[in-house]
């Protein structure tokens, strides 16, 4: 287990509340000694200079490497190679290179269209010297067309340059196994390291997983349902369902595990006591 990495997932806070929050939240999280943190960005760069600013204090405050989101739709190439100057300017080394939502009413969605576009115009203005990770989709992206057609695009972002890739959170572990499979037979052998997404609020979880594709087995989500508002039930069963499918993802030897935070410590730190896990090396 000495060789797998682990990571964590924040966005950017809108108030001085929030703020001080993600600072408790990554000071607690930073003690794990993460291989790095990871900042979104919103839909159409909704939140660049957010993600701009929270990437640049925590790499400087925590010491611990950390990727912005960058996503290319309705972005210029020039926008885009300012936004690449500015991340190298300030010590960052990684970033995590998406296509991105398309916003509602949106006609112009700039220079790119797909994410591997991105990838290919990072690796020329800036050759090797961002890590760049890619999103993977186990249970299919919901606009792509088909699996087989979104195994094919996740083929071309990883020949475009990505050096490995982080899921889309799941709860069905056979959808990443045979993912996975499916990879290593067109000879991808990039690391494709889980997102983990700990359960805590059943309704919101089950609206975004909903929209984003990702299944919650009937058993579960019956379970979570009938849970009603008695939130300190969904944690318990939540956590314990999580747990028991990290565990089993890492005794595969898969490079590591990316969690979702959601800004907080407790849900992802719990799960990361409960599988024993230690603090880990770069």
């Amino acid at each position: 287990m000495s060789t797998q990495k682990f990571s964590f997932e924040f966005f950017p806070p809108k108030t001085e509340k929030g703020i001080k929050n993600l600072k408790t939240v990554r000071e607690e999280l930073a003690r794990l000694n993460p291989a790095f943190f990871s900042v979104t960005y919103g839909a159409g760069g909704t939140t660049q200079e957010a993600t701009l600013d929270t990437v640049i204090n925590i790499q400087k405050e925590s010491g611990i490497d950390t990727a912005p989101h960058l996503s290319c739709i309705g972005s210029s190439k020039e926008q885009i190679r300012d936004i690449l100057h500015t991340y190298k300017s300030n010590g960052v080394t990684r970033i995590v290179a998406l296509r991105g939502d398309i916003p509602s009413g949106m006609r112009d969605i700039g220079d790119f269209h797909y994410a591997n576009e991105l990838v290919d115009f990072i690796r020329q203005e800036t050759g090797d010297y961002f890590h760049l990770e890619v999103a993977a989709y186990p249970e299919k992206h919901p606009q792509a067309i088909s699996y087989e057609a979104d195994l094919k695009n996740f083929a071309r972002k990883i020949k475009a340059g990505s050096n490995s890739a982080i899921t889309q959170y799941f709860y069905n572990i056979d959808a990443y196994y045979y993912f996975v499979d499916d990879c290593r037979k067109l000879g991808i052998d990039t690391p494709i390291v889980p997102g983990i997404m700990p359960i805590t609020n059943f309704t919101n979880l089950a609206r975004f997983s909903d929209a984003c594709g990702a299944e919650i087995p009937r058993w579960l989500r019956s379970r979570l349902e009938g849970y009603g508002d008695d939130l300190d039930s969904i944690q318990k069963l939540g956590t314990e369902f999580v747990t028991e499918m990290c565990t089993k993802l890492l005794a595969q030897e898969i490079a590591g595990l990316h969690f979702y935070t959601m800004n907080r410590v407790e849900p992802s730190m719990t799960i990361w006591q409960n599988l024993g896990l230690k603090s880990c090396s770069k």
